[in-house]
C-alpha cells in the first residue's frame, strides 16, 4: 500500500481526496499547512507528494523545493488553481512529476499517479537487473562470471546456483517466495522444480558455511531469506 502525503488547504476537497484515494487503496495522511506538512514528511516515510501550491504557513514550491533536496526520487504532484506557464515551469524544474490544474477530474488523478508509481517501479526492478556484485557476509559474489569466493573458498558456480543465488541477494535479508523463484527460473511452480530447488538451496548453504554470520533460512511454505 503506497502512502501519501496530501497537503491542500481547502479541507473539503482535502478529504474527498482522501476518501477517494483510500477507497482505491492508498493510505493517505492529510495536511492543510504548508509547514506541517513538510515536518509530516520529515518525520514519516511516504511513498508519493500531492501539493497544493498556495498554502498558509509555505507555499507548494517551497515544499517541494526541500522535499527535492532530502529525497530526489519520491514522486510530487502539484495540484492547483493556477494554470499559468511560468508556475508550471517552475515546479517542473524543482523536479515535480506532474502538474494537474483544478478543477480535475478524480480519476485522471488516480490514473496520473498509478503512472508515475509503475514508471518507478519498472526503474528499480531493470536497476536490480543490472547489479551483479554482491557482498555475502566475508564472500564476494560475482553473478555476471558466476563467481564466489571468500574465507579461503572459490567456486565457479552453476548457471541455477547463480540464479537462485542471486534472487536471495536482490532481497537480502527480506522473505523470498518459493513461488516467485520457482517461476523466475523455471517458468512454472510444481513439486519437481520445488525438489529440484531445494537441492540448490543445500549446495548453496555449504559454500556459504565457513561464515558464520550468513545463512540461507527456510520459511515454512513461505521461501528463503538470505541472512548476511
Amino acid at each position: 500500500m503506497a502512502r501519501i502525503l496530501l497537503v491542500e488547504d481547502d479541507i473539503s476537497m482535502g478529504f474527498l481526496l482522501v476518501d477517494f484515494l483510500e477507497s482505491n487503496g492508498f493510505d493517505v495522511k492529510l495536511y492543510k499547512d504548508g509547514k506541517k506538512g513538510l515536518e509530516a514528511f520529515r518525520k514519516g516515510k511516504y511513498d508519493f507528494c500531492i501539493l497544493d501550491v498556495m498554502l498558509p504557513g509555505m507555499d507548494g514550491f517551497t515544499i517541494a523545493e526541500n522535499i527535492r533536496q532530502e529525497d530526489k526520487k519520491v514522486p510530487i504532484i502539484f495540484l492547483t488553481a493556477r494554470s499559468m506557464k511560468q508556475d508550471k515551469i517552475k515546479g517542473f524544474q524543482l523536479g515535480v512529476d506532474d502538474y494537474i490544474t483544478k478543477p480535475f477530474d478524480e480519476d485522471e488523478l488516480l490514473y496520473r499517479i498509478k503512472a508515475i508509481l509503475n514508471r518507478i517501479n519498472l526503474q528499480e526492478e531493470s536497476n536490480k537487473e543490472d547489479i551483479t556484485r554482491f557482498t555475502i557476509g566475508s564472500y564476494r559474489f560475482d553473478a555476471a562470471n558466476q563467481n564466489l569466493e571468500g574465507n579461503g573458498f572459490a567456486k565457479r558456480l552453476t548457471q541455477k546456483e547463480c540464479d537462485v543465488l542471486k534472487i536471495l541477494c536482490l532481497s537480502k535479508n527480506e522473505i523470498v517466495k518459493r513461488e516467485d523463484i520457482l517461476i523466475a527460473i523455471w517458468g512454472e511452480n510444481d513439486y519437481f522444480h520445488g525438489r529440484s530447488l531445494d537441492v540448490f538451496i543445500a549446495k548453496l548453504r555449504k559454500y556459504l558455511k565457513e561464515d558464520e554470520s550468513v545463512s540461507i533460512e527456510n520459511v515454512p511454505k513461505v521461501g528463503f531469506v538470505l541472512n548476511g
